[in-house]
């Protein structure tokens, strides 16, 4: 499994215009949201929207992993993966971990732009936990980003991909803050993984570990992904 993490992650970093493109755009977001209107936004929510920001493009840069999957199946690249010894499980792990090399360039830019532009001012250990959490945090949604490559289109994993994107980020509260939402979609808001996985940052910023609660939900959604990246793996053999 080795040898075939460094192939996938030889071939993400080549393609050099997504990750100019995908670290680009959640930084001028996150300056857009934070300074529209004279840069007069409280020290609070540049912080706050620095975390949400930079969760959205870890969870956009870890799902749209799995437009190249669908991709490498109508290439047939997956065909001749499967006359080797790698199991599915192994398939879907390697890349998956491949898949988190377009992950950290993206929280770092974001990461970066709050610290340098927006004057956000943490703790060393602040800004290196805060890094790691998000990066490993994104492992659920790389997985689902797979499971869609492995199931549909390259069009239709695009479309699923975005929608899901879009949903995740109004209802996670990663754009603005879920006490804007109605209550009822509020409610339904705290048990997403968009928001229990800005949740990790948003507690160190606040100078403590995440809850129990936040690790538990994230867990069950990435057991939940993870079922889901092997048997679609699976099934698209049947599909071939």
């Amino acid at each position: 499994m080795f040898a075939y993490v460094v192939l996938e992650v030889r071939r993400t970093l080549r393609d050099g215009f997504f990750l100019i493109f995908g670290t680009g755009m959640p930084v001028m977001m996150y300056l857009l949201f934070t300074n529209i209107g004279g840069g007069d936004g409280a020290d609070g929510w540049k912080t706050t929207s620095m975390v949400g920001i930079a969760a959205y493009g870890a969870l956009s840069s870890a799902m749209s992993i799995g437009t190249g999957v669908a991709s490498d199946r109508t290439l047939g690249w997956l065909r001749q993966l499967r006359v080797t010894p790698l199991a599915p499980s192994h398939a879907v792990v390697g890349r998956t971990i491949s898949g988190s090399v377009t992950v950290l360039p993206t929280i770092l830019t974001v990461l970066l732009a709050g610290g340098l532009v927006n004057g956000v001012r943490l703790d060393v250990w602040q800004w290196v936990a805060l890094t790691l959490l998000l990066w490993i945090g994104a492992l659920p949604f790389t997985l689902l980003g797979l499971g869609n490559g492995y199931r549909l289109t390259p069009q239709g994993t695009g479309a699923v991909n975005m929608a899901c994107l879009m949903g995740f980020a109004i209802v996670g509260g990663l754009w603005f803050p879920l006490e804007l939402l109605p209550g009822w979609l509020r409610s339904f808001g705290v048990f997403t993984p968009a928001h229990r996985f800005a949740d990790l940052g948003w507690a160190v910023t606040e100078g403590h570990a995440p809850g129990a609660g936040t690790i538990a939900v994230l867990c069950a959604w990435l057991l939940l992904f993870g079922a889901y990246g092997v048997v679609s793996y699976r099934r698209s053999a049947r599909t071939m």
